[in-house]
This record gives structure tokens, C-alpha cells and sequence, in this order.
């Protein structure tokens, strides 16, 4: 557990320096993933749900794992596999023969941080036990709606939808996500760095052998997020977030635009972002640093457009560069 004292977690300044240390407890087990990282953090400001995407063995769970390590908050993990139930998520009525009665047994859900694994490797039926979660933080069980605690995180894993075995997630699971992360392949000297220290001992499954220790909590979100709050926003920067959006939806690469779900998410981030570096007003550039991680998935490529290489990616990036930037 951490030294910090209450009143030092309530801080905005001590939560700041709180979840830099976050990051850097991260980088003890996870080489080279630094914007997967920053996304997580930023994430945890917005209260949101991030979805990592990338190839097998680049180090998504561990980086998920290695932020639960990094955090006093309770955590919980679900390998999602096609025979997985939505009662083995969300938890269900279990018969009480004593008492002749029927008694709630909570499902992993029930947790400050949800490890969702290979999230799209289950069928939607499985899927969508989620939706509820996410979106109210709660779960109605035989009718009764039972609050999720507080702080609650969905940090789900996925591999990307070529893949065999996988079941795309449906546009309304993925907008329910505040932030979709692409988890690269490392380069040569972070491969490198990642054997070395395999080599030298690091073993992934015992990241407190690897010195990885809590260093944030719930106070320290707490205090950031209301900071967070109070970070101001002009309004050339809300006009400059609402012409972005709306260039998506003009866009011929793509069948579906960013909704203004989307547009309030992009505001969030950014805020939240200009936080993280110490100011309290957002700036263009804090808007352009976040857009893809929170737009990529709430567009829909045109299959004419896909054929020719068009990616998600292209087309936001496209849009940035044409949509006047306020000065």
C-alpha cells in the first residue's frame, strides 16, 4: 500500500504528480507502449472504458495488469471465450437450500477495474452484458438494478476482427468506449529492451517482484477529475471539436460520421489531456493529440473506400489537417 495520507491524496497538485508516478510504475513492466498508457490515465480522469486493439503477445494484459498493480483499487479479470454466459459477467440468483430462498451471488463486474479479455472472442449475447455496465455503472438482476462501485473502468482487450475466432463488437458496445488504443508492435530497440529484461529475470506474471507498487487511489482520481472540471474551455475550441465531428459526417470515405456522443468525448479527453500537462484551459493542439484514440471507432468506413486502403486512422487525420484550426 502507499504512504500517502488523505489529505495529500486531495491535492490536485499531489493527484497530478499521483498519476505521473502512474505512468512510470506502468514502464517497470510494459516497454515502449507509452500513448497506450497515457490513454489509460486519461481514461481514468474521464471516468470512461478503453478498448486496446493490436496482435497477440504485444503486451495488452500486461499493460492492463500492470495498471491494476499501479492503482489501491480493487480489480477483477474475465477471459471472454465463446462459451462464456452474461450471468458469468454480471453475476445471477443462486438457490440458498437452508433458506429455502433466493440469494444474489455478484459477478466479477462488481469491481473498481474490469479486465475484459479478448472481449471479442465471445458472441454478442455475451457482449452486451456489458452495455449496462459501462453506460449507467449498474446491473439489473431479476429486475432490481444494482449499483457497480465507484470508480468503475472497463479496460477491454481485443484482437483486431480479421482475425479467426473473433465476433465484431457492435457499433453500440464500441461507442460505449471512451478511448480505442492501438497496441503496436514494439520497434528494434524496445524488443530488445523487452528481451533483455526477460533475460535478466522479469517475469510478467509477478509484477511486484518487478517493483511495481500502488502509487494512486481513489482520493487521488477523486481530486483530478474535479480538477479536470474546472479546466476551462473557450468557445472558439468547442466550435473547433463540433467541426471536426461534423466533417466525419460529410466525409465520402465514410458511411457513418462521429456522433455528438463523440463530440462530447473529444471534449472530455482534451480537458482532460490539458490537465495531465499542467494547464488549466485546452488548447487546439490538446484536441488534435486526442481525436484519434477517441474517434477511430465511432466512424464507419464505406466498403468502396476500405477496398482502396482507406483506414480510419487516414480519414481523421485528414479531416484535422483541413479543419481550420481557431488561433
Amino acid at each position: 500500500m502507499s504512504d500517502r495520507t488523505p489529505a495529500t491524496a486531495a491535492n490536485p497538485d499531489s493527484a497530478r504528480a499521483s498519476l505521473e508516478a502512474l505512468r512510470a510504475e506502468i514502464a517497470k513492466a510494459v516497454v515502449g507502449q507509452d500513448s497506450a498508457v497515457t490513454g489509460l490515465v486519461v481514461a481514468l480522469l474521464c471516468r470512461g472504458h478503453v478498448l486496446l486493439e493490436g496482435v497477440p503477445g504485444v503486451a495488452k494484459t500486461l499493460l492492463v495488469r500492470a495498471l491494476a498493480a499501479s492503482l489501491e483499487l480493487d480489480t477483477k479479470r474475465v477471459q471472454f471465450t465463446p462459451d462464456l454466459m452474461p450471468s458469468d459477467v454480471t453475476g445471477s440468483l443462486i438457490y440458498d437450500a437452508r433458506t429455502a430462498e433466493f440469494s444474489f451471488q455478484a459477478g466479477p463486474v462488481f469491481t473498481n477495474l474490469l479486465l475484459a479479455d479478448e472481449i471479442n472472442r465471445t458472441p454478442p449475447k455475451t457482449q452486451s452484458s456489458l452495455l449496462e455496465a459501462m453506460e449507467e455503472r449498474q446491473v439489473t438482476v431479476d429486475g432490481r438494478p444494482r449499483p457497480l462501485p465507484e470508480p468503475f473502468l472497463v479496460a477491454a482487450t481485443q484482437n483486431p476482427v480479421e482475425y479467426e475466432g473473433t465476433y465484431p463488437l457492435p457499433e453500440a458496445q464500441l461507442d460505449r468506449f471512451l478511448l480505442k488504443l492501438t497496441v503496436p508492435l514494439p520497434s528494434r530497440a524496445d524488443e530488445i529492451n523487452v528481451l533483455a529484461r526477460h533475460a535478466g529475470g522479469f517475469d510478467p506474471r509477478d509484477l511486484q517482484a518487478a517493483g511495481v507498487r500502488p502509487v494512486a487511489g481513489a482520493a487521488d482520481l477523486e481530486a483530478a477529475r474535479a480538477a479536470v472540471a474546472k479546466t476551462s474551455v473557450s468557445a472558439e475550441i468547442t466550435g473547433y471539436v463540433v467541426d471536426i465531428c461534423r466533417a466525419t459526417r460529410e466525409s465520402p470515405s465514410l458511411s457513418l460520421g462521429v456522433s455528438p456522443r463523440g463530440a462530447t468525448a473529444l471534449l472530455s479527453t482534451a480537458r482532460a489531456w490539458a490537465w495531465l500537462t499542467g494547464r488549466d484551459y485546452v488548447i487546439p493542439d490538446d484536441v488534435k493529440a486526442l481525436a484519434l484514440p477517441t474517434l477511430r471507432h465511432r466512424i464507419q468506413l464505406r466498403p468502396e473506400a476500405e477496398m482502396e486502403g482507406v483506414t480510419a486512422d487516414s480519414v481523421i487525420t485528414s479531416v484535422l489537417a483541413h479543419v481550420p484550426v481557431p488561433r
